[in-house]
């Protein structure tokens, strides 16, 4: 069957070509996504900073577990933003643990040397130099409270600034502090952390943070000791303190690093989208096979007429697909290198993964891709081709060239309810955001689509009946035509009306997604700052920066406010949210939240306030007691005290800086718009020096560009989802139009012309464009409209000038280039020539 399956394919050259085309972008695009998802997952961080520890416990993430309808136990685990700490607690019983030689604490203190130009560098104490471990280089190590210890790498960058003997000024806590450097050190094998500053351990305790509590703990084990055992007894100890011990390349793990956030974004694309890129693949390969064989239904009546089996013709179709999905790796897998290469470079250029991240060499993600298009194309096939190898040759020589009557029952059952199901999953997009915001509108829509897919033979029908007037009245003779072939092809149409509205939906709704999103971000922003200046700082500011500008005369109000993130459950998981912890008592007059319900003067220590979205999603109301966790995993109780409508502007949860402790990472400062406050301001600015004043236009400026940066990930999968529908709706016109020579060449030797043979299917065209285009749009506009307004609260949304012509008008321009050149390349050739050839 092999054989006669190459020999049929050489004998159908548009449908293979649109085949292999279908496949060959399948396997790019499923490549591409899984050398990202494989290389997040894969990669272990260097454990540079612990390298010289065995275990190393930390608390960098919190897991929740819950029970799903069916009983069975589910668990989330979410990293935690800002890193947890230990107690010294869990340091002594580390200690008396048997084969243990050293135990040393870490401490993390975020440091600004002026000397570099006001690059943050993270503040250690001296004695976890040893985990690394570090040697000095020259000087010595630090022997009072007012020496300090550079990394060497941070003493280079500064040109000498940074030596032995000299003294320099690193801002902590937005105030600046004098030190001399005793020393320089540099780690023993090389490391790839941020540059480091030690302090001795005294000062580095006074400094810390979070006073009492410590970073992590590094184990290193006496050489005779059994290390199984530690690791065992060490592991037990920090579970049991809500910790955990990590050892060997894990180790890395327990470093906030830059690797770690780039790992955990690659996994999340892969989570959002990844099942809808699968099944975007399988609607069109499914499709562009499945009308392949559908438009070959005289071949398989001829072999089965001529004693093939049902078994053989399958195994022939099987063979095809195999073959075909070969090729198309031998063509989608450089195609996927190259994609790989270029989207790996543009996540560096944009700041998404660091640039020594390690991307996959792509061999799983290869093999991964061609097993899963193969397959998808031999299912497809089977499936388009399970009525032609089920029946009796003669009722499939005499079917062919009649379309069946009727379409079944389960079919239209099946369509209702994927309807119904599309209407109602908007209530689910409620709460969500960015990439997950995204990914629930493409699950909406391919709801939408199914339901469009299966009920198509009905809309076929429905469509030739209400516009036969009209294609009459346009086309005359060749109207009726048209009119006679849309509803006698009407269950033969179904996929070429499912590609036109799954490249309409696409194109429609999700890409326009986010530019409500990032639309409404910034208005929010901008219509919700009252304050017209703003102290910002790399590194905190410290508590006593509000007190200083609310006294100075002109200003009207000042807030603190600290950038922050809670952890709440939602549905069966939990997630991590944008907050911000603010002073309250002056915020009304520095930000307008637009409060629902509720006051932002009830915002006490015990207190939360909440987006409106948030607390729909949620839930919540005012009053109620809700379970958040701070960014570094402490549990807290706290009464909703206020609901507000701005919350992708100021984020969805707002806390009191006295919840989350202290430190600022910026001052809002109103002013009287009378005054000449200018210089007094600029004046108080300058005692932060690692802090500075800025009009908060520009903030939102920046906010603007962070934004575009961050968004860009979200449209290029969107814009590839986009296009690989747009290729699905060019493949199935293609062979759709290709498979009618045929039927052309009997209408010309039966007397109609060329011209009246084109205005017939320019009227087919015009009938099924325009109802792909109706309900695509609809399907697009009702799509967009939900997610819009459960993600933004905004009841319209916002569509780019032209963006809608620009849909409509690509969609309408790929149509005809699709069907009206191969029609033309048909017509162009003696009728007799077509009229034996095939269906």
């Amino acid at each position: 069957m092999t054989k006669l399956a190459l020999r049929m394919l050489r004998h159908r050259p548009g449908s293979v070509v649109a085949t292999l085309v279908a496949l060959a972008a399948g396997v790019m695009i499923l490549m591409t996504m899984g050398v990202l998802v494989e290389s997040g997952l894969r990669h272990r961080p260097a454990a540079d900073r612990y390298a010289a520890a065995d275990i190393v416990v930390a608390d960098r993430d919190i897991t929740f577990t819950g029970k799903e309808f069916d009983g069975e136990t589910y668990t989330t685990t979410v990293r935690l933003p800002e890193g947890g700490t230990l107690s010294a607690d869990l340091l002594t019983q580390i200690r008396r643990v048997p084969g243990v030689a050293t135990v040393v604490h870490d401490l993390s203190i975020p440091v600004v040397p002026l000397a570099s130009g006001s690059v943050p560098a993270d503040g250690h104490n001296w004695s976890s130099a040893a985990l690394t471990p570090y040697r000095i280089t020259a000087g010595t190590a630090p022997g009072g409270d007012n020496e300090i210890v550079v990394d060497a790498r941070l003493a280079e960058a500064t040109a000498g600034a940074l030596t032995p003997g000299r003294l320099t000024d690193l801002v902590i806590g937005g105030v600046a502090h004098r030190y001399r450097v005793s020393g320089v050190a540099e780690p023993a094998n090389g490391s790839d952390e941020r540059a480091a500053v030690f302090f001795t351990d005294t000062r580095a305790a006074a400094l810390a943070p979070r006073p009492g509590r410590m970073d992590a703990i590094g184990v290193i084990a006496a050489p005779d000791a059994d290390r199984a055992a530690v690791t065992a007894a060490v592991g037990e100890l920090a579970e049991a303190a809500g910790a955990k011990a990590y050892t060997g390349s894990d180790r890395g793990l327990a470093v906030q690093s830059d690797d770690v956030a780039a790992s955990d974004l690659l996994i999340q694309v892969g989570a959002a989208f990844g099942g809808y890129v699968v099944l975007l693949i399988a609607f069109v390969v499914a499709g562009t096979i499945g009308l392949s064989v559908r438009h070959r239904r005289r071949d398989f009546a001829l072999l089965r007429a001529i004693v093939a089996t049902p078994g053989q013709v399958r195994k022939m179709l099987v063979a095809e697909a195999a073959l075909m999905g070969l090729v198309a790796a031998a063509l989608g897998v450089p195609a996927g290198l190259l994609a790989t290469q270029w989207v790996s470079a543009e996540l560096v250029a944009r700041g998404f993964i660091p640039a020594d991240f390690p991307i996959s060499d792509g061999v799983l993600a290869a093999l991964a891709a061609v097993v899963v298009t193969t397959l998808l194309a031999v299912v497809s096939a089977l499936i388009a081709a399970r009525r032609a190898t089920s029946i009796r040759p003669i009722e499939a020589l005499g079917e062919i060239a009649v379309e069946p009557a009727h379409s079944g029952k389960v079919r239209f059952g099946f369509g209702l309810a994927s309807l119904a199901g599309a209407v109602s999953s908007s209530m689910l997009t409620i709460g969500l955001d960015g990439q997950a915001a995204a990914a629930g509108a493409i699950g909406m829509l391919y709801l939408f689509v199914i339901a469009v897919a299966l009920l198509a033979p009905w809309i076929n029908r429905s469509a030739a009946r209400l516009l036969a007037p009209v294609l009459r009245r346009v086309w005359g003779n060749s109207g009726y035509l048209a009119t006679a072939n849309l509803r006698a092809n009407a269950q033969g149409m179904a996929t070429v009306l499912t590609a036109l509205v799954l490249s309409v939906g696409f194109g429609g709704s999700v890409w326009f997604l986010q530019n409500n999103l990032e639309r409404q971000t910034l208005e929010q922003h901008r219509d919700g700052m009252l304050a017209q200046h703003a102290l910002v700082s790399p590194g905190s500011l410290p508590d006593s920066a509000v007190a200083e500008f609310r006294g100075i005369p002109g200003v009207q109000a000042a807030t603190g406010v600290r950038r922050t993130s809670v952890i709440v459950r939602i549905f069966d998981g939990a997630e991590s949210v944008a907050a911000q912890a603010i002073d309250p008592d002056q915020a009304a007059e520095t930000m307008d939240l637009r409060i629902s319900k509720g006051s932002l003067s009830d915002l006490r220590a015990d207190s939360i306030a909440v987006s409106t979205i948030r607390a729909s999603s949620q839930g919540w109301k005012v009053g109620d007691r809700v379970d958040v966790w701070l960014g570094d995993g402490t549990a807290k109780k706290l009464r909703v005290a206020a609901i507000y409508g701005r919350g992708l502007g100021f984020g969805d949860v707002i806390l009191n800086r006295a919840t989350v402790g202290a430190g600022l990472d910026e001052v809002l400062i109103r002013t009287d718009p009378r005054a000449d406050v200018d210089a007094a301001l600029t004046k108080a600015a300058a005692h932060y020096p690692a802090g500075h004043l800025a009009q908060t236009g520009n903030l939102t400026s920046q906010l603007a560009t962070d934004l575009a940066i961050s968004a860009w990930l979200n449209r290029l999968l969107i814009g590839v989802m986009v296009g690989y529908a747009a290729l699905a709706a060019a493949n199935t016109m293609i062979i759709a139009a290709l498979a009618r020579s045929r039927e052309l060449a009997l209408l010309r030797l039966v007397g109609v012309t060329r011209r009246q043979v084109k205005r017939m299917v320019h009227a087919e065209q015009a009938g099924l464009l325009g109802v792909a285009l109706v309900i695509g749009a609809t399907i697009a506009a009702v799509t967009l409209t939900a997610v819009v307004r459960a993600v933004t609260g905004s009841a319209l949304p916002y569509v780019p000038p032209f963006g809608w012509a620009a849909v409509l008008g690509g969609a309408t321009l790929l149509a005809m280039i699709t069907t009206i050149l191969p029609i033309g390349r048909l017509l162009r050739t003696p009728p007799v020539e077509h009229i034996g050839l095939k269906e």
